[in-house]
């Protein structure tokens, strides 16, 4: 019987990561449907397996004996799941203990670490509260103005705590590498923050300067720094820059605002735990 359900959540986290992306206008639509179609698979996945080690391999259920098999399969899973959480944990706290050794500096008002490398490079990279990393090629390129406005770029991304969710979204997408349109996913949403943090920035700075800002900056880079993780840092990149450009010159008015049914999906991980009371 665990077998039986460890395939149901398989297959329903398979058909799930085969619905085609769809790009939707409305900003918060888009979001939660992409956020949806990323988190809910592998979150089934880990409440069932969890389930299943909870009611163990003797006794049954609903009449059916329960599967050692199953509950063998349960086990590696939460195992390789905790295992990829230690490694992008450690990776994270290796790559913070270094940024935090560059100096700090004062850069139009807020301070940053600066990296003394020959790469344009602005970006939030820690945790909850993560630190503003800045390199010398950038200030040299950009003039004070644009600075502001990246910076204000990167403001947006430090009070929404991009990094710590999408530290826990670069989870939940390594343990499930193997299913359907995971990458895809993963760069929609990559966007989608860099989207917010655009428009929540062209509320305070110019958002003509935000864009030719962008231009400035990715007509002079060819790769990020190897050691910087998407999924710990938020940095000013060109993720689909046209987008991002045309979205800041011809803005619309959208919500971020969630309402109490936005995140009721997440409820729906927990079911395979109303399975236990059946177990005997």
């Amino acid at each position: 019987m665990h077998l039986i359900l460890i395939l149901t959540a398989l297959t329903i986290a398979l058909l799930l990561r085969l619905i085609p992306l769809k790009i939707e206008h409305n900003f918060a639509k888009r979001w939660q449907y992409c956020l949806f179609l990323m988190s809910f698979p592998p979150l089934i996945l880990l409440m069932t397996a969890l389930a299943v080690i909870c009611m163990g391999y003797n006794g049954k259920m609903l009449g059916f004996p329960a599967s050692r098999f199953g509950y063998i399969i349960s086990l590696l899973f939460i195992i390789f799941s905790a295992i990829c959480l230690i490694k992008l944990s450690y990776e994270a706290w290796l790559c913070l203990e270094k940024i935090r050794s560059y100096p700090l500096k004062l850069v139009e008002g807020k301070w940053a670490r600066i990296l003394d490398i020959s790469f344009p490079y602005i970006g939030q990279i820690g945790f909850w509260q993560p630190e503003l990393v800045i390199t010398n090629e950038l200030i040299k390129i950009l003039s004070p103005q644009h600075l502001q406005a990246v910076i204000a770029h990167e403001e947006a991304h430090y009070n929404n705590h991009d990094t710590f969710w999408f530290f826990w979204l670069g989870f939940l997408k390594n343990i499930t590498y193997g299913l359907p349109n995971t990458e895809k996913l993963w760069e929609e949403l990559l966007l989608l923050r860099e989207l917010r943090a655009d428009r929540k920035a062209s509320e305070k700075v110019d958002f003509l300067l935000l864009a030719e800002s962008l231009l400035l900056v990715t007509q002079t880079s060819v790769d990020s720094p190897s050691n910087f993780n998407e999924s710990f840092s938020c940095a000013f990149s060109d993720n689909r820059l046209r987008e991002r450009v045309d979205a800041l010159l011809n803005p619309t008015k959208t919500t971020d605002s969630l309402n109490v049914y936005s995140g009721s999906w997440l409820f729906l991980t927990l079911l395979p735990w109303f399975t236990i009371p059946f177990h005997y």
